[in-house]
C-alpha cells in the first residue's frame, strides 16, 4: 500500500522572470533537477508585473515532498516565486470587461485578478476597434475553485468598479429561471 505523500499530484507555480534570454530555461532547470513533470507552461510575455517582470505559471506534477524541494529549488536559483500550490481550478467562468480597458492598465487589472482571487485567468481577447486610447472591451475566461464563483465574481466586481469599467457576469443556473 502506497503512503499518500508518494502520490503524484498535480501543481501550479507561478514565477516573475526578468525579460532577458534563458530566464525561462533557468527557471525550469530545478523542476527538472528535482523530478518535476511539466504539464504546461504559460508565458505572458506581453503582459508586465507592477515590477516590470514577466509573469509565468507552470503547471507541474510531482510528489508533495519534490514539490517543496522544487520550490525551495526555485527560490535558492534567485526565481521570485510568486505563487506555489496544489492546482485545483475546476470551475470555469468567462466575463466580458468593457471600458478604458488599456488606459487603466490592463496589465494591473489582470494582476489584481490573481491578488485578489482564487481565479487563474486562461484566456483573454481584447477588442479596440477604435484604438487602444478609446473604449475597448475583453473577454476573459478564469477557472477557479469549486464552489468559489460567487467570491471570484464578487471580487471582479470591485475590479471593475474601482476601474471605472462596466462588467457584464455570466449566466449562472439560478439565473436563468
Amino acid at each position: 500500500m502506497s503512503d499518500s505523500t508518494d502520490e503524484v499530484r498535480a501543481y501550479t507555480v507561478r514565477l516573475e522572470l526578468v525579460d532577458e534570454p534563458g530566464e525561462l530555461l533557468r527557471a525550469l532547470h530545478p523542476i527538472a533537477d528535482n523530478g518535476g513533470n511539466l504539464l504546461s507552461i504559460f508565458h505572458e510575455r506581453g503582459n508586465l508585473t507592477p515590477r516590470g517582470h514577466i509573469p509565468v505559471e507552470v503547471d507541474l506534477e510531482a510528489t508533495p515532498e519534490r514539490f517543496d524541494e522544487i520550490v525551495d529549488a526555485l527560490r535558492d536559483a534567485g526565481i521570485n516565486v510568486i505563487q506555489a500550490g496544489t492546482q485545483h481550478y475546476s470551475e470555469s467562468l468567462t466575463i466580458v470587461v468593457s471600458g478604458h480597458i488599456v488606459d487603466s492598465d490592463l496589465s494591473h487589472t489582470l494582476s489584481r485578478i490573481r491578488e485578489t482571487t482564487d481565479a487563474t485567468v486562461t484566456d483573454l481577447s481584447l477588442s479596440a476597434p477604435e484604438g487602444t486610447e478609446d473604449v475597448s472591451s475583453a473577454r476573459l475566461r478564469l477557472a477557479t475553485e469549486e464552489g468559489e464563483t460567487d467570491s471570484t465574481l464578487a471580487a471582479l466586481r470591485d475590479i471593475a468598479a474601482a476601474k471605472d469599467l462596466r462588467l457584464v457576469e455570466p449566466l449562472t443556473a439560478g439565473d436563468a429561471a
